[in-house]
């Protein structure tokens, strides 16, 4: 009876939470805050469960003190949780430079004092050299308070704790003058949660490595065996010819090698050019051009690339209603002296934001990208004391008349000799160009290391070779030759080695763990899938196909466009090492969670297939399946369930509140809980039957999906990262 009341208030936390991050999308964020997650019937669940799992326990005798110890650290995180509800308070207090003030407001609007005055000193935004992307923001302060003065600064990720109250960096008035910190008080609940925080880490590792416990069990039953999964991938990429006027390869090549303000960082030219190329078309040359010579011809010879059908229009309604071919020019898109988009540009912006609106607003963005591009709007290659300056930009009062001459005359000429095959004079004008970016700019340019690794980076396209390398040798995988399993195993760590390749560099050229957007994301889970099944071949042969096809699969979707391959500085919040860990944790745990779910898939269908044919050959499969997918389970799910309170007190360091119930991180708790499931088979006799447990883990990759995937682009929050 008490297990049906324990599972029955399991699932309906579960369900709870999941309807309140559907609700939240059309009701708003504080209507559920409210009535679900601040309600008293959905503390009392929690509550209810937690008094229910401890008696379960003592009902069945549990002895074993891992386990007590990982049950015991959640129930003291609820704990902790319960206090910081009940006992912290919230607020901000918003200061002038010279104005001492102690009243601050809380969450409720209403106004309250400070045990202290606080001053604001100054306020500073730095800035990544030679751009305007942000940094930091720095606001520094002095606590006045029993006639002593305490001199303070708090920043992104950066708390100042005074008197039981911490300070974060919450915004800034736009003069400069003024900054708004957020307020925290928690004196009992964070200690008790990071407690618990502590204890729960320590246990799950002492779960892995008792000798009694079910995961070394698991371990010690290890064999080797292996099966086949077939899948089928067909590509075709057809290639043109065509005939356009612009620069040399060689030549455009050189000017590629010029440094240019790009996305707010300092690049090398032809990360632009591979950034407009694929924007426009959505590859990286167009019709035997590379990308450098496309962004040459428009700048150096626009009216002539105005007529190249360069621009791709993905939707088929844009086409059809606009009556325009897939690749177009822009010159298409001017009739009779007006621009077709113009009309519905307008309506979107007065309110029309169906599809077909937002679809033509992004070939309008086309347009706009190529005209600032053409007009060398964009084209900040000439720095001067700390700021980089286009041909268009006005200068700053310190720039001489003949230094913004030339700012506006180098690319003409270098045009003009280039038109009258001045040869040598272009190469000259080229290599004096470099030399200014040289001299004037040494401050700002990336070192020569991290210029050499994004040309290196731009030159290879990983993805897309890796992508159709790993599928195409998983489907070679089912063929039963002899060597198979040596190719397969020798392509997977040629693989693993060129991925690792690619993301040391992007991490060489961004100058952080690349892990902060969905791109990146996708690949690190690549990479972990590529390491587990190479640590894991030796005892389960079939991991190299899994390994191949998921790994493959990733690449293939971050390939695919709907994610921004772009690198771009950091969001000063984002720059913390918990961050790496938070997501290194999480992403690797999805990659094992998907390997779980293919051996299902594999396991159903396989077990089907052999069925007819031989009952002993399609339970031993069935068997070997479930070892492999449970080995994989547990490190999946501490992994998971590690990331998410990594990620919790992060949030605490760089918020204030380490548990906002955004979408995200309920769809992690919840896939989190749903996985726990499986590991409790002594108590959940239906989950001990092979097939059972296979059809449960194929259907718990929804819960991946929806926390990946479905949140990023369908129920949106803070951590919505779709692109």
């Amino acid at each position: 009876m008490l297990k049906k009341v324990i599972s029955t208030l399991y699932v309906m936390v579960v369900v709870a939470m999941a309807v309140a991050t559907v609700v939240e999308k059309t009701r708003g964020t504080e209507y559920v805050l409210g009535a679900f997650y601040g309600s008293w019937w959905f503390t009392g669940l929690w509550a209810l469960l937690a008094v229910g799992g401890v008696a379960y326990m003592l009902q069945r005798r549990v002895r074993r003190v891992s386990v007590w110890m990982l049950h015991g650290a959640f129930i003291i995180i609820l704990i902790g949780a319960l206090l910081t509800h009940l006992t912290a308070w919230q607020g901000t207090v918003h200061l002038r430079e010279g104005n001492p003030t102690k009243l601050c407001m809380d969450e409720a609007s209403t106004i309250q004092e400070l045990p202290f005055d606080i001053r604001l000193d100054s306020f500073n935004i730095k800035y990544h050299s030679g751009t305007e992307a942000v940094m930091d923001y720095e606001s520094h302060f002095t606590i006045i308070g029993d006639g002593t003065e305490e001199r303070g600064m708090t920043s992104m990720n950066n708390i100042y704790s005074t008197h039981g109250i911490r300070l974060y960096q919450s915004s800034y008035d736009e003069d400069l003058k003024g900054s708004t910190l957020a307020i925290n008080s928690d004196r009992w609940g964070i200690p008790v949660t990071y407690f618990g925080y502590g204890l729960l880490f320590l246990a799950m590792l002492l779960v892995l490595i008792d000798p009694k416990g079910r995961f070394r069990q698991l371990i010690r039953k290890m064999g080797s065996n292996g099966s086949r999964l077939a899948v089928v991938l067909l590509m075709l990429l057809p290639m043109q010819a065509h005939a356009a006027k612009t620069f040399t390869r060689e030549r455009a090549n050189t000017f590629g090698r010029l440094c240019i303000n790009w996305n707010d960082r300092i690049c090398p030219v032809q990360t632009m050019a591979l950034d407009f190329t694929r924007k426009l078309y959505g590859k990286s040359s167009y019709e035997g051009y590379t990308a450098e010579q496309v962004i040459c011809g428009f700048i150096f010879y626009r009216d002539e690339w105005y007529e190249e059908p360069i621009i791709r229009i993905k939707s088929a309604e844009v086409r059809q209603r606009l009556h325009l071919p897939e690749y177009t020019a822009l010159t298409s898109l001017i009739r009779r002296d007006e621009y077709v988009l113009e009309r519905y540009v307008e309506e979107y912006y007065m309110g029309q934001n169906d599809k077909f609106h937002e679809e033509v607003l992004k070939v309008d963005d086309k347009v706009m990208l190529i005209m600032q591009v053409s007009r060398g709007e964009t084209l900040r290659l000439f720095p001067f004391e700390g700021r980089w300056y286009a041909p268009t930009d006005s200068v700053a009062d310190n720039v001489t008349m003949e230094r913004k001459t030339y700012f506006e005359c180098a690319l003409p000429l270098l045009g003009i000799l280039v038109e009258k095959n001045e040869t040598a004079d272009a190469d000259e004008m080229l290599e004096k160009m470099a030399l200014y970016q040289q001299t004037f700019g040494a401050s700002d340019m990336p070192s020569p290391t991290r210029l050499t690794a994004e040309r290196i980076y731009n030159d290879i396209p990983f993805a897309t070779i890796l992508f159709m390398v790993c599928l195409t040798f998983a489907l070679l995988s089912l063929l039963r030759w002899k060597w198979m399993k040596w190719l397969s195993l020798a392509v997977l760590a040629l693989s693993f080695v060129a991925l690792t390749t690619c993301l040391t560099l992007r991490w060489i050229i961004s100058g952080y763990i690349p892990m902060t957007n969905g791109y990146e994301t996708m690949l690190i889970m690549a990479w972990m899938i590529m390491l587990a099944s190479l640590l894991m071949y030796r005892k389960f042969p079939i991991i190299l196909t899994f390994g191949l096809l998921l790994s493959g699969f990733l690449l293939l979707v971050s390939h695919l466009g709907q994610m921004d391959p772009q690198i771009t500085p950091i969001m000063p919040v984002l720059s913390s090492p918990l961050l790496s860990v938070h997501v290194s944790c999480v992403m690797m745990a999805y990659g094992l969670f998907s390997i779980t779910f293919i051996c299902g898939i594999y396991t159903l269908i396989a077990r089907n297939i052999n069925k007819k044919k031989n009952d002993d050959i399609a339970k031993k499969k069935t068997d070997e399946m479930h070892l492999l997918s449970q080995l994989f389970l547990y490190p999946a799910e501490f992994l998971l369930t590690a990331g998410i309170f990594i990620g919790a007190i992060w949030a605490n360091v760089s918020w204030g509140r380490y548990w906002g119930w955004d979408p995200k991180e309920v769809w992690a708790l919840i896939t989190m809980l749903i996985y726990a499931i499986p590991m409790h088979s002594t108590s959940i006799t239906w989950m001990r039957k092979p097939s059972h447990y296979h059809w449960f883990m194929v259907g718990a990759f929804l819960a991946v999906l929806i926390t990946y995937f479905g949140v990023n682009f369908f129920l949106g929050g803070l951590h919505s990262y779709a692109n």
